[in-house]
């Protein structure tokens, strides 16, 4: 099994094509008072000794204690991301997550790593939407395979591994500790932002949760699930 202390590195994805939101920074956006990095932050450094941000803008994050690092390649993609956390880690597994999700758990961390073992390259939650590889372990030995994929400018995360090769962790086991897929909750809209500072404030997902706008849509707590996991998956493909 893994020590999530010694063996694992955190890495935090910053970056992101923020056009709804007039061009922020995804990971200095404030929800509750707070940036979204400094949710992120603090559950990374309650697990892993190491944590690592992959950001072409390092002058934005020098307020935090960890390792600040650019991408390699200058194409604007997760997998570069990716590429430079195993790259710039010392442990021989890597924990990625994209820096836009305020309501992270260590208990789904923990969840995912205690799955991961030489079996695999890489371990990522499932649900009923898709795999979540911005929300996932890798292992370092699939540096190599990574850097062939981008040489041959092949960008997406889950065409580069064997489909044995990746571990799943059913969306059953994840709702046993994430009832709600809360942890995937990704801001991408100034309507995201006002509903994450609500659930904040309520600590759960119900009609009182949502904006003015969405319960005049109909929207209720039990379709919110489908639309945190949406959300995550498109940003694979830009940072």
């Amino acid at each position: 099994m893994i020590s999530f202390r010694t063996d694992c590195t955190g890495v935090i994805l910053a970056g992101g094509l923020s056009t709804r939101l007039n061009g922020r920074e995804k990971a200095l956006i404030q929800i509750g008072g707070r940036p979204i990095i400094d949710y992120i932050y603090r559950v990374f450094s309650s697990l892993f000794n190491d944590v690592i941000l992959i950001t072409n803008q390092p002058q934005r994050y020098l307020d935090w204690d960890l390792c600040i690092a650019s991408d390699l390649y200058p194409i604007r993609s997760s997998l570069t991301g990716i590429h430079a956390g195993l790259f710039y880690s010392s442990t021989p597994y890597c924990f990625f997550s994209a820096c836009d999700v305020p309501f992270i758990q260590a208990d789904l961390i923990k969840l995912i790593l205690e799955r991961m073992d030489n079996r695999f390259d890489a371990v990522m939650p499932e649900t009923r939407y898709g795999l979540e590889p911005l929300c996932a372990v890798y292992a370092g030995s699939s540096l190599a395979r990574i850097e062939q994929a981008l040489s041959l400018g092949h960008y997406k995360i889950q065409r580069i591994f064997k489909s044995h090769r990746i571990g799943r962790v059913p969306e059953a086991v994840i709702r046993s500790v994430d009832a709600n897929l809360k942890c995937f909750y990704n801001i991408n809209t100034p309507e995201d932002i006002e509903q994450a500072e609500q659930i904040l404030q309520c600590g759960c997902y119900n009609r009182s949760c949502l904006t003015p706008k969405q319960r005049d849509a109909g929207r209720g707590c039990e379709l919110l699930p489908a639309e945190i996991t949406a959300r995550v998956v498109p940003q694979e493909s830009d940072r």
